[in-house]
């Protein structure tokens, strides 16, 4: 396994990261314990979460596994830099979410409370609070940090205006603000290239891809779909019909390269300059597997040309869309 520092930190990380999103909904527990297992002896170290997976309001499904699997013992928690994040709403009463000083403290303590440990150590905010002030956010996260409850502050989804807003807001009290930014980033979805995944470097921020298949569609779904093992439906199918020439030349090039579609996609975003790690949220065992064999496959420049030919990228703003 291969470590970086999480953006400016210190802090070593795996570069693949084991995203929980479906333990619970699509693993079962004993499943999802297991994986964790594995993803341990291949020296993955950083698990992501939120107190919103399972789905089921209120009640942090997924955080629930992952802590009964902490409390097994072993050094299970100790080897793991734990993220999760708050936002979504827990309950039908107001400040049940978002992020009000009242709610973080509140979301925090119910996330350490599930996950039976004492402390996070990147705490993310899952999507912006357009109506809370950073001064009132940052307060709440400084008391937090003093309290020993959290180590690192993150962000997700946020645009790239947003993470300057956090920083500068950060910087007039003397803190440190945002360390990572989590986004949906992929061959197919590369909108961070715009103003997120620049304002993240500038700042500092390791940039976290979710989705790094895009739902699938980069694991060899033209494969896998002619052969029987999947079926499509919805939005896949739809894009799929429409973009299946593009997939079809992404394939064969997985195949020229002698690495699955999968890994290939992986591999990709290791090679993007800012990014710390992609987030994998296996339902198998197979699946974590691949996800890890992807840190060691090396794409040169010509390949990494050829896939920005299949998949075309964005500049910069506001070169992208401007002399």
């Amino acid at each position: 396994m291969d470590y970086t520092h999480l953006g400016r930190t210190g802090l070593s990380v795996s570069r693949a990261v084991l995203g929980t999103m479906n333990f619970g909904p699509q693993t079962t527990e004993d499943d999802s314990h297991a994986i964790m297992d594995r993803a341990h002896e291949l020296g993955v170290n950083f698990f992501d979460t939120a107190n919103v997976y399972g789905w089921e309001k209120g009640e942090g499904i997924t955080e629930q596994i992952i802590g009964r699997w902490f409390a097994r013992g072993g050094g299970r928690r100790e080897k793991t830099v734990l993220a999760t994040k708050l936002y979504g709403d827990m309950g039908d009463w107001p400040n049940d979410g978002k992020l009000s000083a009242l709610n973080i403290r509140r979301a925090l303590d119910a996330s350490l409370s599930r996950l039976q440990t004492d402390h996070i150590d990147l705490y993310q905010f899952h999507h912006v609070d357009r109506e809370t002030p950073w001064d009132e956010i940052w307060q709440a996260m400084e008391v937090a940090v003093q309290q020993g409850k959290v180590l690192y502050a993150g962000s997700s989804n946020f645009a790239g205006w947003h993470i300057a807003q956090a920083q500068e807001a950060a910087k007039a009290r003397h803190f440190s603000g945002l360390v990572s930014e989590q986004s949906i980033y992929n061959l197919i979805v590369r909108d961070v290239e715009r103003e997120t995944l620049p304002a993240a470097r500038h700042y500092g921020l390791g940039m976290i891809p979710w989705s790094p298949l895009n739902g699938g569609l980069l694991g060899g779904v033209i494969e896998k779909t002619e052969e029987g093992s999947r079926r499509l439906e919805g939005r896949s199918a739809e894009y799929v019909a429409e973009h299946r020439d593009q997939l079809e030349a992404y394939e064969a090039f997985a195949r020229e390269l002698g690495h699955a579609p999968g890994e290939v996609a992986l591999a990709w975003l290791l090679h993007q300059p800012g990014v710390t790690g992609p987030i994998t949220g296996p339902r198998t065992m197979a699946q974590l597997e691949s996800a890890v064999a992807a840190v060691d496959v090396e794409l040169d420049e010509a390949a990494l040309a050829r896939l920005d030919e299949i998949f075309p990228g964005h500049e910069t703003s506001p070169e992208d869309y401007a002399w």
